[in-house]
Order: C-alpha cells, then sequence, then structure tokens
C-alpha cells in the first residue's frame, strides 16, 4: 500500500504541477477574454441574480438554490486549513494569489454553468440534471468521454472527498471536546441519511439556508477579529502584496520567495473554488431559470464568494491576529494555524466556534458532493436500486472516513480529480462558443429590455437564435 500511494502521489504531482495548474489559469485567461470581462463588466448583475433569483422555480430548484448546493461544496475544510497550509508553505503573498486566481476563475465558472444549463435535460419530477457528463455527450457528440467523467465524478466527489471532510470533521471533535470517532461516525450518518435519501430537492432546501449562515457567520468573526486589530491592516495588507512579489526578505528567506507564493496561492485557490474542475455545473444544471446566462453569472458569483470573501476571512483572521511566525514555514498547522488564531482573540469561546464552523464547512460539502454524483448517476441510467445502493455507499464512506486514515484513498482522488478536471477543460474550450453565444443572447435581451422575469433576466429561446454557433437540440429551451 505505501509503494501504491507513492506512485500514486508522483502522478499526482504530474498532473496538478506540471499541468492542471497552468491549463486552469489559461482557461481563466482564455475565457475572460472571449467573453469581455464579463466578471468584471457584469458584476452588478451577477449580485443582482442571487438576491433576486429564491422564487419563481415553479416547484423545481431554484435559481440560488443550485446556487447555495454550489456554494456548500465549494466552501469546505480548504477554506479554513487549506488558506493556512498556502500561507504557511508560500507565506503572506499566496493569498494574492489565490485572488488573481480567483478572479480568472470567475470566467470559467461562468462558461462551464452556463454549458451546463444550455445542455441540461428535463425529468419526470419537473427538475432537471446536467453538467459536464451531458454537455460532453450531447455539445461534443463523446458519450465514451462523457462516461469516464461520470465515473470520476462518482467516486471522486461522491465517495472519496466525503470520506475526507467526515475525516476532518472527526479529528476535530476528538481534539476540541474528545468525542470519539466512532461516535462521530455514527451522529454524522445520522444527520446526512434523511437529506442524502432525500435526494437533490433534498440538498436543496438544506444548502438553501446552511450555505449562506455559515459563510456569513465565518465572515462576521472574521471582521470582529480585523476591527479589533484594525491598526495592523495596511501592514497586512502591504505584507501580503510585498511577499508576493518576493520583495519581503523575511518571509521571501523563509518559505522560498515569489515562486512558493506563486505555487501555493494558485494550487490552493484552485482547489477551493474549483473554477474548471467540472463539479458544480451539476448543481447550475438543476436550477429552473428563464436564461441559461443566469445561472453561469450565479456559479461564478460563487468562486468570487469561496476566495474573495471567505478565502480572504482566514487569511486576515491569521494575519492580524499575530499568531502567523514565517520561521516556523516547516510546521504545516493547517486548520490549527487558524484556530490558534481565532483562540488568541476569543479564548475557548473562539475554539468552540472553530469547531462548529468546521463541522458545518465539511458537512455541507458532504450534502453539495452527493448532489454533483446524483446528477451523473442519472447520466448513466442508473435504476432505482442503483440510486439507493449508491446513498447506502455514500453514508459508508462518511462513517468510514470518520474512524481511519485512507491515505491511498485520498491520494487516488487527488489524481481521479485532477483527470476529471482535464476531460471538463478540454470540453468546455471546445464548447465556448455556446456559452458565448449564450452571453450575447442574454445582453441582448436586457439590452432590449425583452420580457424580463424573476432576476431581471430575459428569456432564452434556442429556436432561431442567431446568437448561437448551431442548432440545439433540446427538449428545455
Amino acid at each position: 500500500m505505501d509503494s501504491l500511494n507513492a506512485a500514486l502521489k508522483v502522478a499526482n504531482t504530474v498532473v496538478w504541477e506540471y499541468l492542471l495548474v497552468y491549463l486552469l489559469i489559461g482557461a481563466g485567461v482564455f475565457f475572460t477574454v472571449r467573453t469581455r470581462f464579463v466578471q468584471f463588466r457584469l458584476f452588478g448583475r451577477f449580485c443582482a441574480a442571487a438576491f433576486g433569483s429564491r422564487e419563481g422555480a415553479g416547484g423545481g430548484i431554484s435559481p440560488f438554490q443550485a446556487f447555495a448546493i454550489g456554494l456548500a461544496s465549494r466552501v469546505g475544510t480548504g477554506n479554513i486549513a487549506g488558506v493556512a497550509i498556502a500561507i504557511t508553505l508560500g507565506g503572506p503573498g499566496a493569498v494574492f494569489w489565490m485572488w488573481c486566481v480567483a478572479l480568472l476563475g470567475m470566467a470559467t465558472a461562468f462558461v462551464e454553468a452556463t454549458l451546463a444549463q444550455v445542455f441540461k435535460v428535463p425529468q419526470p419530477d419537473g427538475t432537471f440534471r446536467g453538467g459536464p457528463a451531458f454537455y460532453i455527450r450531447d455539445g461534443l457528440g463523446a458519450p465514451a468521454w462523457a462516461a469516464v467523467f461520470a465515473v470520476l465524478l462518482l467516486f471522486t466527489f461522491g465517495l472519496a472527498f466525503n470520506a475526507v471532510q467526515a475525516n476532518t470533521i472527526a479529528a476535530v471533535a476528538a481534539e476540541t471536546a474528545g468525542v470519539p470517532t466512532w461516535g462521530t461516525a455514527a451522529a454524522l450518518v445520522l444527520l446526512a441519511a434523511p437529506v442524502v435519501f432525500g435526494g437533490t430537492r433534498a440538498v436543496a432546501r438544506v444548502a438553501e439556508w446552511l450555505a449562506p449562515l455559515m459563510a456569513l457567520s465565518y465572515v462576521a468573526l472574521a471582521l470582529v477579529i480585523v476591527a479589533l486589530n484594525i491598526d495592523r491592516v495596511p501592514e497586512v495588507l502591504g505584507l501580503i502584496i510585498r511577499s508576493a512579489f518576493g520583495l519581503d526578505t523575511a518571509v521571501a528567506g523563509a518559505t522560498g520567495g515569489m515562486m512558493a507564493a506563486v505555487l501555493n496561492g494558485v494550487r490552493r485557490g484552485l482547489f477551493s473554488n474549483e473554477a474548471g474542475m467540472g463539479s458544480a455545473p451539476n448543481a447550475a444544471a438543476t436550477a429552473t431559470t428563464a436564461h441559461p446566462a443566469t445561472q453561469g453569472m450565479l456559479q461564478s458569483l460563487g468562486v468570487f464568494v469561496d476566495t474573495l470573501v471567505v478565502c480572504s476571512a482566514t487569511a486576515f483572521i491569521i494575519l492580524v491576529s499575530g499568531v502567523y511566525d514565517p520561521a516556523r514555514t516547516g510546521a504545516v498547522e493547517g486548520a490549527t494555524l487558524t484556530q490558534a488564531a481565532v483562540a488568541g482573540t476569543f479564548g475557548a469561546a473562539g475554539t468552540a466556534f472553530m469547531a462548529v464552523a468546521v463541522f458545518l464547512f465539511a458537512f455541507s460539502s458532504i450534502l453539495g458532493n452527493y448532489c454533483y454524483a446524483d446528477g451523473n448517476l442519472t447520466f448513466l441510467r442508473a435504476p432505482p436500486a442503483a440510486f439507493a445502493g449508491f446513498r447506502v455507499a455514500v453514508l459508508a464512506a462518511v462513517a468510514g472516513g470518520s474512524v481511519a486514515a485512507l491515505p491511498v484513498v485520498w491520494t487516488l482522488a487527488d489524481v481521479a480529480m485532477g483527470l476529471m478536471a482535464l476531460v471538463n477543460l478540454v470540453a468546455i474550450v471546445l464548447l465556448s462558443r455556446w456559452a458565448v453565444g449564450a452571453l450575447a443572447d442574454y445582453e441582448a435581451g436586457a439590452a432590449r429590455g425583452g420580457a424580463p422575469v424573476a432576476g431581471g433576466a430575459p428569456r432564452f429561446r434556442a429556436a432561431g437564435n442567431r446568437h448561437l454557433p448551431g442548432v440545439l437540440k433540446t427538449a428545455v429551451w
């Protein structure tokens, strides 16, 4: 097993450090240019879409609920532990590069979510399913690659990453409250089972309030800590900028300078916001909305919230508190560093809050991850018995992840996620003209003020649409 894990780590390094980091950044630049900087031009509309999209689903899943599902999966323990690791290994400058990659990733997220809406398919219960497997099959005409993607996602998000999130919860519960891992396993299964067996609708109902609640609570905590240390904010901002370019000699000498900041910031930023990974489009496709571009905007906003808001909250909690010491770069403390920063301000109450935050972040990711898998089971035309069996397997992964260390499974999941992202990136680059056409149709409709609906979006019609690159065969639009 040790040899297998070592081999998988080599494969993981090749996929992520030599391929994906550069491809994801390149894709972000490409889509930013192709959409004419949509994430900046229409950011106000992105926010308006979020506030105006809770209604109008007609019994289906609302655009806001689909946004919340994606946010629930994006905002996980990586926002707490991952940011701390990036700062420890790459210095405060890693935060700057996280911001940069998120701003580029917003365009990628817009494209893949819009494609998920364009190629989504209706379900008998009045909802929709879609995502990379669907647009690879129907847009590119490549059903074999679509099936490969679906299987990779089922393993990665449905099983392995849920085990990882459960393991994080169990570790924090054991450390802060002395809860045995079997107790955490039982509690998580009891909490997750009703939602998982309720299907996508149940996940949407829970995510609709859980994701915003946890994000707002955590950001509020960060704002209080920043306010109590307001005199350090200019110093921290200067430190982030200087170390981003290797100009702070103390940090550069301890962490490796600009290159360490870039690599760690980019890697953690991409892993956290998931733009281009092909995961969030599975949630985006479930929304009942008047125009594909609207959901593209919401999922793009999800990248902004994940990195520019929640990850930044963690960064400022660590940096203004004074617990960060660049001389201790060998101690990769992860969530422990963030917890220490909060405890330094609020004492035991802060430690308790962070334990609850880790639980909410990880638990919400479990629910969002299951929702992604549900759509791909539908794509594979799994019978009802297979859905039931897979839900049991998800709960077993949660229980197993709580009580056991599974390094081989986790490393294999990283490799599988990397391969999944490679398949998705090729697909969205080849299909980008459909997303750009949908955006052009949206902007043309908004300019003429035609047929506005909830959220102020014009209605999308596929038939005879001059903005699309071809005939769209769809039962939806």
